[in-house]
């Protein structure tokens, strides 16, 4: 198959790549990255794999297939247009919001699956797969490849406990402007190394004032890797607030605190106060109802760590194009054409 993996935003690139390595690793597929340059300037695997940051050449290219985590992709385009999401937040509206691009939506898990056939029923224009995310290939297959890494780290700093704070970037949303002295006092008080990943959409003040917290303390790290996954797999316990990287983490089957989550259904352990840190640390790492909580998650937001999900959706592309073609462009009311034209512009 002619592939196109749609790579919008810098957070998209461990999403895609396994893909990329499945299709290498089957044969036969020509794989193509669109890469928006504003928003990646420095794409990391540039010297790896053959990409583009012209939407002409990928219409030139006519891919059958386009792999999309972002929410939206030019309906002009040839192929298959496929949904296979940034995240798992279900609490966040816009990830049930059907923008009518996408011609199928290719599911984490039950959960998921559920709520999109609901929708699918509703438009009668895109089909739904459950296929598990493809991040979780490349999980599978680096369970234990930062092992070395991690021993190392908390040898140097006399920890014994690795605990990672990913933040949502959205300013309504994030933890970022009240949680700073709760993670000061819980390096201080507990036998913990803090490591510091945000979303590249962050506020650069935001940035600049904990890239600053970690250069005046010894136990808290800043790393600008744009894979968060390596250090979800590397960290014992994680901090964040209403992101999608929270499932992320409890579907390795391993503890979450947040700080004044919106999600109504919550799995793990939520404080009100930053100060609650260091005690809410020891309590999630023991308590047997957070345990049984992650479990449901893991049955149902995605129980794929099996290594096959990207074969899974490679397969039912080709199942579609059997059953349908290879769609020309997509069907959509001016509004959605106008938007899909303001953003990535027309072809020739």
């Amino acid at each position: 198959m002619k592939i196109v993996l749609f790579c919008e935003q810098k957070y998209a690139i461990n999403i895609l790549q396994p893909l990329e390595v499945e299709a290498v690793k089957e044969g036969g597929h020509n794989v193509l990255w669109y890469v928006q340059s504003k928003n990646i300037p420095d794409f990391p695997l540039k010297d790896e794999v053959k990409w583009t940051d012209s939407i002409q050449e990928i219409y030139d290219f006519s891919p059958e297939v386009i792999f999309v985590p972002c929410n939206i992709v030019p309906y002009y385009l040839p192929g298959v247009k496929i949904q296979i999401f940034h995240g798992y937040a279900a609490e966040k509206k816009d990830h049930w919001v059907i923008r009518r691009y996408f011609d199928t939506y290719f599911t984490q898990g039950p959960f998921f699956t559920r709520g999109f056939n609901a929708l699918a029923k509703k438009y009668k224009d895109f089909e739904v797969v459950e296929t598990g995310w493809p991040r979780q290939d490349w999980i599978y297959a680096n369970l234990h490849t930062f092992d070395p890494e991690k021993e190392a780290l908390l040898q140097k700093h006399g920890k014994s406990k690795l605990a990672l704070y990913a933040p949502t970037f959205s300013p309504s949303l994030t933890s970022l402007p009240f949680i700073k002295e709760g993670l000061i006092k819980l390096v201080e008080e507990k036998d913990v190394l803090l490591i510091l990943k945000f979303h590249p959409l962050t506020r650069i003040e935001w940035m600049n004032e904990y890239k600053e917290l970690a250069e005046k303390h010894e136990h808290i790290l800043w790393v600008e890797d744009h894979n968060i996954t390596k250090y979800q797999i590397m960290a014992d316990v994680m901090i964040s607030d209403t992101s999608s990287t929270v499932y992320e983490f409890l579907l390795l089957d391993k503890p979450v605190i947040t700080y004044k989550t919106i999600a109504k259904d919550i799995y793990w352990l939520d404080i009100q106060q930053p100060e609650e840190l260091p005690e809410a640390f020891d309590r999630v790492l023991h308590d047997e109802a957070y345990i049984s909580k992650r479990k449901w998650i893991i049955d149902n937001y995605d129980p794929y760590l099996d290594g096959q999900v990207c074969h899974r959706m490679l397969d039912a592309a080709r199942d579609y194009i059997a059953r349908h073609g290879v769609p020309q462009k997509r069907k959509l009311n001016l509004w959605r054409k106008y938007t899909s034209i303001k953003k990535f512009g027309k072809i020739k």
